[in-house]
């Protein structure tokens, strides 16, 4: 069972941006929508597909040829674009399918082999009581999974004084959870490498376990 981890933030706080100090050569990153990374890169295998069932075998042949990191980035458009494709469907059914999908995805990653750990990256709404949340397509779709729930870790970006950060500690009205003494701080940088680093240490994961 490899580890899988949550990070949730609007656009433009410094999710994707914290791929930066990852090491290339141990990452797949997996696109649900195409967009230039916002930082000087080379030698990262990125691939782009908001199928569920493609993205699934990406990140499985990618665990399968070495890759020790994926990052899914932009995980609302995969339920999001699915749901623009069906828009003229009438009935509910597509809610139910389009939730399945995305719990689909993610038991897939979280049953990837134990040395591996997946990022998954997604935006954020405030549902009716004024709780963060990760953004999915409404109520219809949260009625049937509560997406954090399948996560031990998640954490929520924040700019302080222009600092781009990551909180680690629920401050009551949003979903951010982490497990105990895994981060030495309520507010770390935004940097997924560190996070990697912590994580790897925590569960004493090593890139060379089968």
């Amino acid at each position: 069972m490899s580890i899988t981890t949550l990070v949730l933030g609007q656009s433009g706080t410094g999710k994707t941006a914290s791929l930066r100090n990852l090491d290339p050569e141990d990452v797949a990153l997996i696109k649900a929508t195409e967009k230039p990374l916002p930082f000087r890169a080379t030698g990262w295998k990125q691939i782009t597909t908001d199928n569920w069932q493609r993205l699934i075998q990406a990140a499985q042949k990618a665990a399968h040829n070495g890759r020790s990191v994926i990052v899914v980035d932009d995980f609302q458009y995969l339920m999001a674009n699915e749901f623009m494709r069906r828009s003229e469907e009438k009935g509910f059914e597509k809610f139910t399918e389009i939730a399945r999908h995305a719990w689909e995805v993610i038991n897939a990653m979280s049953a990837l082999p134990a040395h591996v750990r997946v990022y998954i990256l997604s935006h954020t709404q405030d549902d009716d009581y004024g709780r963060t949340k990760i953004k999915t397509i409404g109520k219809m779709l949260d009625e049937k999974i509560t997406l954090e729930g399948l996560f031990t870790t998640v954490l929520r970006t924040q700019v302080n004084d222009g600092q781009y950060q990551f909180r680690t500690v629920n401050n009551g009205s949003d979903t951010v959870k982490a497990p105990m003494g895994l981060f030495d701080s309520d507010v770390i940088e935004n940097d997924l490498a560190a996070v990697d680093a912590a994580i790897c240490g925590y569960y004493a994961i090593t890139n060379e376990q089968e």
